[in-house]
């Protein structure tokens, strides 16, 4: 307290100054209009800006909370747009016939992923169990056999692509019925080889090459191909024959699953029998 009164009094006369000053001023605004309205208008200004100082700084302390608040409103909105819902859909295409027990029907999908380039490929289509869907259904397209379904989940399921070293289709030649196994050599997508065609088989280059009455899975006569090439190995009686497939495997867009309602029925039967041997 001594410092401060000896400060003041080392410096009286500025600070008597500075006090004159301010009465000065005051005495200037209030006594005249002009000054008096220029005062008030340059401090209802300053507090102005500090106000809007004040709000800047309160809204950015305030910014964290408003941004987490706009991304849970985000998330609601992107939660509510149509692009966020799955269309559940269950096509299955019957026939009813009065002379005729209907054996296929045909539900309709659409290709979500599918891969080309590997040695054993596969597709997801959007249909799942909820659509009844189940493993070892066949699925095909307007022009040809694609694969086999071999995992299913609620919405979705797996179809392992004929471009899949582990797939066999039972085949003919729809020419003249001779038939035998399909396979996929893993190298060119376009490309499959068919087996055991016997030697005394008239072949031709562009032979339809289709599917066989003796597959549980594929309905017969549904297109896999055309004969590209042919050709006998030293020492065996058969045909291996090159076939240009029909169905383009790098467009797939929409497919159709088979049901075969004679499926079960005639595996159990064919497992009786073979117990029975």
């Amino acid at each position: 307290m001594r410092n401060l009164f000896t400060f003041i009094w080392k410096h009286y006369f500025f600070f008597m100054f500075l006090s004159i000053e301010v009465l000065c001023v005051y005495l200037i605004v209030q006594n005249n209009y002009f000054q008096k309205a220029s005062y008030i208008n340059s401090s209802n200004q300053l507090s102005a800006n500090v106000l809007k100082a004040s709000a800047y700084v309160e809204e950015y302390f305030y910014l964290k909370n408003e941004n987490e608040k706009l991304a849970l409103e985000n998330a609601q909105l992107r939660s509510q747009s149509s692009v966020s819902f799955f269309l559940l859909e269950n096509t299955e295409y019957s026939v009813n016939d009065t002379s005729f027990k209907q054996k296929y029907t045909y539900t309709s999908a659409k290709v979500v992923n599918n891969s080309t380039n590997r040695r054993n490929n596969y597709l997801t289509l959007n249909k799942g169990s909820k659509q009844g869907i189940k493993n070892n259904m066949a699925v095909i397209t307007s022009t040809g056999v694609v694969g086999q379904i071999k995992d299913v989940s609620e919405y979705f399921c797996s179809v392992m692509s004929l471009l899949n070293s582990k797939t066999t289709i039972s085949s003919k030649i729809k020419r003249d019925g001779s038939y035998g196994p399909l396979t996929w050599d893993g190298e060119d997508f376009n490309f499959a080889t068919l087996h055991d065609i016997p030697t005394h088989v008239q072949l031709k280059k562009g032979d339809s090459i289709v599917t066989s009455a003796y597959s549980l899975t594929f309905p017969e006569n549904i297109m896999i191909g055309t004969v590209e090439s042919f050709e006998r190995k030293s020492g065996e009686y058969f045909y291996t024959v090159k076939v240009k497939l029909s169905t383009e495997f790098k467009k797939l867009s929409h497919v159709y699953i088979v049901t075969n309602k004679f499926k079960t029925e005639q595996e159990e039967l064919e497992i009786k029998s073979e117990t029975d041997k």
